[in-house]
């Protein structure tokens, strides 16, 4: 375990082109060395995203960032690929940097305890001394963090929210690309009721026209019979 004001313990290890980075080399800078898990899992891949994103507010500030975990070449180069990562990443694939720097032990995880990798960070100044140290992180939001403190220990007052709007972004867009949104469903449109049908009309019956009277030469016709039948 490593405390703020000591002098931080020497490595040489591997980035994911082969290339050998050293504490010693980096004197005169600031560095950010953090300890991941995995490559390419959701809080890493997080994390990662953060990291880049916020390396403008880090190099204008003479500080470099490196990400460090158990994972060969070969996963560091598909992972920077996938997410166009800006940031180096180292390999410690026995975890001796790891338990040096106390990023490697016992943990928690879906409540067991486990031994692995302690996600955390450590910030080294330009002489090689521990300027800060945060032992447990969560992923999202931490280069930020970071961010502010490396402004803090420079002097700084306004540096901070500059990188955490940054933070914000990339993680917007880590989301993003993690779930999508479901499609929302187009509003059911109310079907038109056709106007109503005016009632039919029953036809009026017509009265059957009345019988013409009787005419005046038939009626005396049946007078006359009647009356020479008696």
């Amino acid at each position: 375990m490593v405390s703020i004001g000591d002098k931080a313990p020497s490595f040489t290890l591997p980035d994911q082109d082969g290339n050998y980075v050293s504490l010693a080399s980096l004197a005169g800078q600031w560095v950010v060395l953090y300890f991941y898990p995995r490559d390419d899992t959701p809080g890493c891949t997080v994390e990662a995203c953060e990291f880049t994103a916020s390396l403008p507010n880090f190099s204008t500030r003479n500080a470099v960032v490196f990400g460090c975990s158990a994972d060969g070449s070969a996963a560091h180069q598909k992972f920077i690929k996938k997410h166009s990562l800006g940031i180096r990443l180292l390999t410690d694939a026995d975890k001796s940097v790891m338990n040096t720097y106390g990023a490697w032990g016992k943990k928690v995880m879906y409540g067991k305890e486990v031994e692995g990798v302690i996600r955390s960070t450590v910030l080294i100044d330009p002489q090689g001394n521990v300027a800060h140290h945060w032992p447990k992180v969560s992923a999202a939001g931490h280069a930020a963090e970071v961010g502010k403190k490396l402004a803090e220990l420079l002097g700084e007052t306004t540096a901070a929210p500059a990188a955490a709007t940054a933070d914000k972004k990339a993680s917007k867009s880590v989301a993003k690309k993690a779930a999508k949104p479901a499609a929302k469903k187009p509003a059911a449109k109310s079907a038109a009721k056709p106007a109503a049908k005016p009632a039919a009309k029953k036809p009026v019956a017509k009265k059957p026209a009345a019988k013409p009277a009787a005419k005046p030469a038939k009626k005396a016709a049946k007078k006359a019979a009647k009356k020479s039948g008696k």
